[in-house]
């Protein structure tokens, strides 16, 4: 079923089965900002997406210029760069790209008992290329299926970073949740965002799951703290035997599934903001972001390390992605 509604006078689009509802604002990059689930046996939906203690505000007069203007959390598409901001052919490239500062065009593709398909598009104007999203809800199902296609519509070969900036929390996240990850090695960055609050030690390359913390004491980084941790860092795992993660939550019983193609998007990123954002305006959120992107370098210099992503003019690049709530309670 797809329903439409205002929240903070931004339009939002409610694709709904009998497990998921899930919130898309068209008019803000397409964010994905709820992804509730629920079931006969459970007494209340489970919130599966973080969301900042300040929420989403009303839209301004202007467009956002920065990513993180009026930030909700949820799932950004970022493209045509992750990262940080950067110069490319000419151009001022934002960071995290563009297309989560722009608004999107939709169209209902199908609306019954069955299935409901519901397809967005958008142009990037920094450079020539075309991003559509289908996400697809079935009956009965507890999956979102998402299909993906990128076209240069220039005169000439484009590069281009892509990644997808999903973040848990909400009812979902707490202490004791854990990780499973195919990965094999750990990198974090030369210089942290908020030294202060990261506990992780810079410039490493490990082996996953352990890290090494700034005392030189080993973390794991399957086991999710609570907030009361406080600590703010960001790591990019490489070497996936495939595209996935679980995310597992044994009090509720409950996991959060997502899966790739590890062709596509080769790195995951993982932004583990736990209570340790101090920085306006991340400011007290709690939360981690696991994100597909095809390099963990932004474009500028993922073109100079060979990770950028190329397509000829005139061609396409597809992809999917599946999101599974796997539920130990059934209905």
């Amino acid at each position: 079923m797809l329903t439409h509604s205002t929240f903070h006078q931004h339009p939002v689009l409610w694709l709904a089965n009998e497990h998921l509802q899930i919130g898309v604002l068209p008019e803000k990059g397409a964010d994905i900002f709820a992804l509730t689930y629920q079931s006969a046996r459970r007494p209340a939906a489970v919130q599966f997406l973080m969301q900042t203690p300040w929420g989403l505000k009303p839209p301004a007069a202007q467009p956002p210029a920065d990513f993180l203007t009026n930030y909700e959390g949820g799932w950004q598409e970022l493209f045509p760069n992750a990262g940080d901001g950067c110069q490319h052919r000419g151009q001022d490239i934002p960071f995290h790209g563009e297309v989560a500062l722009l608004p999107w065009e939709y169209l209902t593709l199908r609306d019954d008992a069955d299935e409901t398909a519901l397809a967005l598009s958008v142009n990037s104007t920094k450079l020539p290329f075309r991003l559509e999203r289908t996400l697809r809800l079935r009956r009965g199902e507890r999956c979102l299926r998402i299909h993906e296609k990128i076209t240069n519509l220039g005169d000439e070969t484009g590069e281009f970073v892509w990644g997808h900036h999903l973040t848990l929390g909400g009812d979902f996240l707490e202490e004791g949740c854990f990780l499973e990850i195919p990965a094999r090695q750990i990198f974090t960055p030369d210089a942290p965002y908020e030294p202060l609050t990261a506990r992780l030690a810079a410039s490493q390359c490990e082996t996953w799951p352990v890290a090494r913390g700034k005392d030189g004491q080993p973390i794991d980084l399957r086991y999710v703290p609570g907030p009361h941790i406080h600590s703010h860092d960001d790591v990019f795992l490489n070497g996936l035997a495939q595209g996935m993660y679980r995310v597992a939550n044994p009090r509720l019983k409950l996991s959060f599934v997502l899966q790739w193609e590890v062709e596509v998007f080769p790195w995951l990123v993982v932004w583990q903001t736990y209570g340790g954002a101090d920085q306006p305006p991340l400011t007290g959120i709690y939360g981690i972001g696991l994100e597909p992107w095809t390099s963990r370098y932004p474009l500028a210099e993922a073109v100079k390390q060979g990770q950028a992503k190329t397509l000829p003019r005139g061609q396409s690049l597809e992809t999917e992605l599946v999101v599974e709530i796997q539920d130990e309670i059934r209905d």
